[in-house]
């Protein structure tokens, strides 16, 4: 079992920054795919960014140039820096991890963008 727990959601003016954190616990294969998603309307979840363990990355087209994923393998922790933040950011983020037989979620951290 792997558990993902968020952290560093909050409130920030428009223009300002956030880093958020998933930290993973638990049965962590050696292969996996972490990232960001963020709740979009109804029940989609809109890609945010992802890492590989390698270090390859893909963002969401709304959020390429302002956030940068990154992540510490020996912490098993994924990071999501987001600058220039506008208040369609506002929603809840979700930590993704992918292993090759399932997939992982968090609950989700708040981001709350204030014009």
């Amino acid at each position: 079992q792997v558990q993902l727990v968020e952290s560093g959601g909050g409130l920030v003016q428009a223009g300002g920054s956030l880093r958020l954190s998933c930290a993973a616990s638990g049965s962590i294969f050696r292969f996996n795919v972490m990232g960001w998603y963020r709740q979009g309307t109804g029940n989609q979840r809109e890609l945010v960014a992802t890492i590989t363990r390698g270090g390859i990355t893909t963002y969401g087209d709304s959020v390429k140039g302002r956030f940068t994923i990154s992540r510490d393998n020996a912490k098993n922790t994924v990071y999501l820096q987001m600058n220039r933040l506008k208040p369609e950011d506002t929603t809840v983020y979700l930590c993704k991890m992918v292993l090759p037989s399932t997939t992982y979620w968090g609950q989700g951290t708040q981001v709350t963008v204030s014009s």
